[in-house]
């Protein structure tokens, strides 16, 4: 085997039930328009876009209603042709279950696009490209929410030799990247070639698990006409779709924590993210829709293609609704995702699956057993980690030897909960652990600005103090002086004044 084709099988990693097949048995179906559209501001990594909508205002499809704060950052953009019916703070996706501030449009059914027009990149240069992709709303689509300008622009300061685009989609039940590549296989090929020209890569490695033969046959049928490109073939195994693990097993290129792959000559996009690169470049298009799939404990259980800000019941009535009842929903994999506090939420950028819960996807009341140190958690993780080590030091609030135990290096994958005989929710407690350790730096922090701020405080009135008593020693030495002039001003004035009386006198005689 030449080094092309060798898989360089990381650490760990699990073999799940996939579940795959369960929403690939029928084409992408196209929702249509709903009656209300909720947009929430938070759809990806970085700050809140800046509201540029008021109440009553009309929209075109593809207008920017809320534009990028700062360089990280994401736009929003409506749509679909309508009216802003009102800005205000709504339930989003999110595991906290708390409302944040949404821009909510009644379409009009028209759905009437602006005016738009294709960016000549080669002509108008990178750095104004990047500036426009900017304000397209384009994020990552794999999940990550990481705004895709600044993956196009690390380039200038990073030469990237090699684009790896991320198919393996490796949570099971999780199939929209699936459908996409067997349905716009073309479209992404050209996206592919597009965002590599973009970023001055010399070849591109599509990344692809070994369960999707059908999505493999539809590359290769492009593919064997560009030699830059090639497709590498991965076992299915969770998690090869995380970017570090996918590097490795593709070119054996091990990334630290702390670094990007940037820095490696190599940058990695998800394949629906370059499909709407591509669109939004060719065609003016900014980021508007994505599929979703939603499956599980479901009737009809598909992908859709959905316009962001859509009811996601909307989605589960579509789906026939629940086989048995629950109202159990998990947005995300079964190994990352999170349950949804409520189905009285939005599609957003983020959203690539919600399952509605299986049985024994529920979690159970029984509480968990001891620790019975089998190692089995630490066979598992990809990161090569000590779980059972990080889970002690947890669970006892001993937060400074997990992190001398890399707790930060653990990417929450939930491979050692899942193999857990004694049914411990490990991930929890490191989350846990995070979330305290953050916490404490963030009040260590504003407990040093504070004190800096004393401090600063103390030199100020002390220099001020320093200040006056300066300004009072000048006063009086300005005033003594002033006194002397005064005092020989008056002398002169006497001696003149004698002398006068002497000149006179000798006059008069």
């Amino acid at each position: 085997m030449n080094l092309i084709d060798k898989i360089f099988k990381f650490n760990g990693g699990i073999n799940a039930e996939t579940k795959k097949n369960i929403s690939t048995s029928m084409a992408v179906e196209k929702i249509e328009i709903p009656k209300k559209l909720i947009l929430p501001l938070r759809q990806h990594i970085g700050n809140m876009p800046k509201i540029k909508v008021s109440t009553g205002d009309y929209v075109l499809k593809g207008q920017l209603i809320a534009e990028a704060d700062g360089n990280v950052s994401a736009a929003i953009h409506a749509p679909t042709s309508g009216e802003i019916k009102s800005i205000e703070k709504l339930l989003i996706p999110h595991p906290s279950g708390l409302p944040d501030y949404c821009i909510v449009i009644a379409p009009d059914m028209k759905d009437q696009w602006i005016k738009k027009s294709s960016i000549d990149w080669k002509k108008i240069g990178l750095d104004q490209t990047i500036k426009l992709l900017l304000n397209s709303g384009i994020v990552g689509l794999g999940g990550a929410a990481f705004p895709s300008h600044l993956k196009l622009g690390l380039n200038r300061t990073n030469k990237i030799d090699t684009l790896i685009v991320n198919a393996a989609e490796c949570e099971p039940y999780i199939t929209c990247d699936d459908m996409l590549m067997r349905e716009k296989s073309e479209e992404l090929m050209k996206g592919i070639q597009l965002v590599q020209e973009l970023l001055g890569a010399k070849e591109t490695i599509i990344g692809i698990e070994d369960n999707k033969p059908e999505a493999l046959d539809k590359i290769n049928f492009y593919i064997n006409k560009k030699s830059s490109i090639t497709a590498k073939v991965v076992p299915t195994i969770y998690p090869s779709g995380d970017a570090k693990r996918l590097i490795y097993l593709i070119n054996g290129i091990k990334i630290p924590k702390q670094k990007r792959a940037a820095e490696y000559g190599i940058q990695m996009f998800n394949v629906a993210t370059i499909i709407a690169i591509y669109r939004f470049i060719n065609f003016g298009e900014p980021s508007l829709s994505r599929i979703v799939t939603i499956t599980g404990n479901l009737h009809k259980p598909r992908n859709y293609e959905v316009l962001f800000g859509t009811s996601l019941k909307d989605l589960i009535k579509k789906s026939g609704g629940q086989i048995n009842k629950n109202n159990t929903f998990i947005m995300g994999g079964p190994m990352m995702g999170f349950k949804l506090p409520s189905i009285d939420i939005s599609v957003t950028k983020t959203m690539n699956c919600v399952i509605s819960a299986e049985q024994d996807m529920i979690e159970e009341k029984n509480e968990p057993l001891p620790c019975i140190r089998c190692s089995k958690c630490a066979e598992a993780c990809p990161v090569e980690l000590q779980p059972q080590e990080l889970f002690w030091f947890s669970k006892s609030d001993q937060f400074e030897k997990a992190q001398n135990y890399n707790l930060f290096d653990c990417i929450e994958c939930g491979c050692c909960s899942y193999v857990c005989p004694s049914n411990i929710p490990l991930v929890q407690f490191y989350r846990y652990a995070k979330s305290e350790i953050i916490a404490d730096n963030i009040a260590k922090e504003e407990a040093g600005i504070a004190r800096d701020r004393n401090d600063f405080r103390i030199l100020r009135l002390e220099r001020e103090k320093k200040e006056r008593a300066e300004r009072n020693a000048k006063r009086k030495l300005e005033s003594s002086s002033n006194d002397k002039s005064k005092l020989i001003e008056e002398k002169r004035a006497e001696i003149a004044a004698a002398l006068g009386r002497i000149n006179k006198d000798e006059k008069i005689k």
